[in-house]
């Protein structure tokens, strides 16, 4: 069973100690999931800071509240980032360069970094506008999308210096006065740091385990025919032989709970349910824009529409790399997937 055992959520600038030496802080996002949870991790002579929230002044404003109150004025020794995406490693680079902080993640999530840190755009790419094409993107807002600016990575991520310490499949690592294992998950980003002590039965979880929520599954322009999915249910199944019920999970969104084999089991069951949804719906031929309720179960609002769709093309590339689709490119560009007739015999 799921617990929470912390019904009250740390105020802006505050901490709730969720184990000895081990903190747990929120940062707001400005989008549907507003806010990110940060932990940080006594070290004795400073702290070990888990993820960082988006670069802004507002972010920058709420840390210094954090640092000169529950952090007591000690110094950032190490920030650790559980994977690529803004939220957890926005503020990163600030970490190092005003605060002199030691940057430790994997080297396939600094690579992402420092690479889309270097991507800007004022307008789309033409591969971009080929991928939503593909997709089956609204016409309405594919033409809206080509015509402004868009998001683009160091709109929200500071920049990061050279520098940083990898950590990898199986290592240990020290902090908060405890032995971390490191187990990398996949799927939501690749190498997603999540950290198991060895000493007490804390979880540090980032994405990759988060409760009540899906972490969302995309494919995107960079690499348009990736299997997420496959890459999600592996890492599901890797962390099977070291869960228990007793675990304290920190995700990176939403509570920290109890009862992981559950929600283990739960986060498994869910994809395996949209696809079998996605073979029903896809015995008439469909675009991955034209799958957001079978997957999804509900409609889908503008706001979370481009995340629908990268997650619609992760589950009907999966089925096809399955081999249980067909694909024929419509004379609009897109891509209609059908399920295949069962053969005789």
């Amino acid at each position: 069973m799921i617990r929470y055992p912390f019904e009250n959520i740390p105020p802006e600038g505050e901490a709730v100690e969720v184990a000895d030496g081990v903190l747990w802080m929120r940062l707001p996002l400005p989008m549907a999931l507003d806010h990110v949870n940060v932990y940080a991790l006594d070290d004795g002579d400073g702290w070990t800071i888990i993820d960082s929230g988006f670069a802004s002044r507002g972010t920058k404003a709420i840390w210094r509240k954090i640092l000169d109150g529950p952090l007591q004025g000690r110094p950032i020794r190490r920030i650790l980032v559980t994977h690529h995406h803004p939220d957890h490693v926005g503020l990163a680079g600030w970490f190092q360069t005003a605060h002199g902080a030691e940057l430790v993640t994997t080297r396939t999530a600094w690579l992402f970094s420092r690479m889309l840190l270097l991507d800007e755009q004022d307008r789309p790419t033409e591969e971009q506008l080929t991928f939503w094409r593909r997709a089956g993107m609204d016409p309405d807002i594919l033409n809206q999308r080509a015509n402004e600016r868009p998001f683009n990575y160091a709109d929200c991520v500071d920049p990061m210096p050279l520098g940083f310490r990898r950590v990898q499949e199986g290592q240990t690592i020290r902090a908060g006065q405890r032995n971390w294992t490191v187990r990398l998950g996949n799927g939501h980003a690749p190498d997603h740091v999540t950290l198991w002590s060895q000493d007490d039965n804390l979880v540090i979880a980032g994405d990759q385990l988060l409760p009540s929520i899906s972490s969302n599954l995309g494919v995107y322009a960079t690499e348009p025919e990736a299997d997420p999915v496959a890459q999600w249910l592996d890492s599901c199944e890797s962390f099977k032989p070291h869960v228990r019920e007793d675990q304290l999970v920190l995700p990176g969104h939403k509570l920290p709970y109890t009862g992981l084999p559950t929600r283990l089991r739960q986060l498994i069951e869910n994809h395996h349910g949209a696809l079998d949804r996605l073979r029903q719906h896809l015995r008439e031929p469909g675009t991955a824009g034209d799958c957001f309720l079978p997957l999804f179960k509900r409609k889908i609002s503008a706001g979370e529409y481009g995340l629908a769709l990268v997650e619609a093309v992760a589950h009907v590339n999966h089925l096809h790399q399955a081999g249980e689709l067909t694909r024929t490119l419509r004379e609009d560009g897109a891509w209609l997937w059908q399920l295949k007739e069962p053969q005789d015999g």
